[in-house]
C-alpha cells in the first residue's frame, strides 16, 4: 500500500511540475503545438462592426453583404476570396 501511495505521489508530483515548465515557457513547444498564426482576415473585422451595429445591422445593405460571403464560406459554396469587397460579394454579380 505504501509503494501506491508513493508512485501515485510522484505521478502527481511529476505531471505539476511539466504544467508549470510548460506554462512558464521552460519546455520547448510540444508537438502539434506549435504557434500557427493565421493571416488577419479582413471579413472578421466587418463581421465585428456589424456584430457592434446590433440591429441597425439588419437594414444595412454591406453588413447584409457580409454575411451572405461568411454563409457562403461556411456552407462551401465558393473559395474564400483574397479580401472582402463589393465585387466579391454574391449580391454584386
Amino acid at each position: 500500500m505504501a509503494r501506491l501511495i508513493a508512485i501515485l505521489f510522484l505521478a502527481i508530483v511529476m505531471t505539476v511540475t511539466l504544467i508549470r515548465m510548460e506554462r512558464s515557457g521552460d519546455l520547448p513547444p510540444l508537438p502539434g503545438r506549435e504557434d500557427r498564426s493565421q493571416p488577419e482576415d479582413p471579413l472578421r473585422a466587418d463581421q465585428r462592426r456589424c456584430q457592434r451595429m446590433g440591429e441597425a445591422a439588419a437594414k444595412d445593405a454591406e453588413c447584409l453583404a457580409i454575411w451572405a460571403e461568411t454563409r457562403d464560406r461556411f456552407l462551401g459554396r465558393y473559395p474564400a476570396p483574397a479580401s472582402f469587397g463589393p465585387s466579391t460579394s454574391p449580391e454584386a454579380e
